[in-house]
């Protein structure tokens, strides 16, 4: 009886544990989304979207959120909490500024649809990462490897032109991104139940860090992804 009572009180207080350090995550992604939708919408309204899409500092602005996101996922253990907060800024507002050019091509209406639609499948499939007793970490594989093969198909088609290859690939996008949802909220909550939460406020806030970066690029590619089906142009 007195060890199935410590049994009960170590899972409650590993379900406790995963619970702070999700909030944390969830913060973070929620930062992250506000600084991007901000950032967007002020540089889209100020007209600088239409200098950026039709200059060579698109691509810059391109390649340099790469580089912070490759950056990032590779010297996560060796850089300091702070430094990693404020990469995962400096992502958001980059970002932010690329994604302002979707105004110039769908309706401010649709951006917002869209958006809204974006949220309750992300937020559907959160929730069954969180409570699913499925193990997700083979379809996170599968997954990973869908989205090499749209990563690919994406610059095939930049010469190709193929309007019915980017509706699959928007299609498939579609699918590879809320599994992902699924599979990461899964891994960060296997995280918090694992004893993150015990290593120290710098493994926990660069842990955060990472866990939100990761939801994040979920959250705005199935957005970009469905913005392909619901988007109205501005044609």
């Amino acid at each position: 009886m007195y060890g199935e009572t410590n049994q009960i009180t170590l899972t409650q207080a590993r379900q406790e544990a995963s619970t702070i350090f999700l909030a944390k995550v969830f913060n973070w992604m929620a930062i992250g989304l506000g600084l991007t939708g901000l950032v967007a919408f002020f540089t889209a309204s100020s007209g600088l979207a239409r200098a950026i899409v039709v200059s060579p500092l698109f691509m810059i602005l391109i390649v340099a959120e790469l580089g912070l996101v490759f950056y990032l996922s590779a010297r996560i253990s060796k850089i300091q909490a702070a430094t990693a907060s404020g990469l995962f800024i400096g992502y958001s507002v980059l970002n932010g500024l690329t994604l302002s050019t979707v105004f110039l091509a769908y309706t401010s209406s649709s951006i917002a649809g869209t958006f809204f639609i974006t949220a309750g499948m992300f937020g559907a499939m959160a929730v069954y990462g969180l409570v699913t007793k499925r193990d997700l970490s083979g379809l996170g594989s599968f997954l990973f490897m869908g989205l090499i093969g749209i990563i690919i198909a994406s610059v095939v088609n930049i010469f190709l032109k193929s309007s019915g290859m980017s509706w699959m690939i928007s299609l498939l996008g579609v699918f590879i991104f809320t599994g992902l949802t699924a599979y990461d909220v899964q891994k960060i909550k296997n995280m918090g139940e694992e004893g993150i939460m015990s290593q120290g406020e710098e493994a926990i806030k660069k842990g955060s860090i990472m866990g939100a970066l990761a939801l994040y690029l979920d959250f705005i590619n199935l957005f970009l992804m469905l913005l392909r089906f619901f988007g109205g142009s501005r044609d």
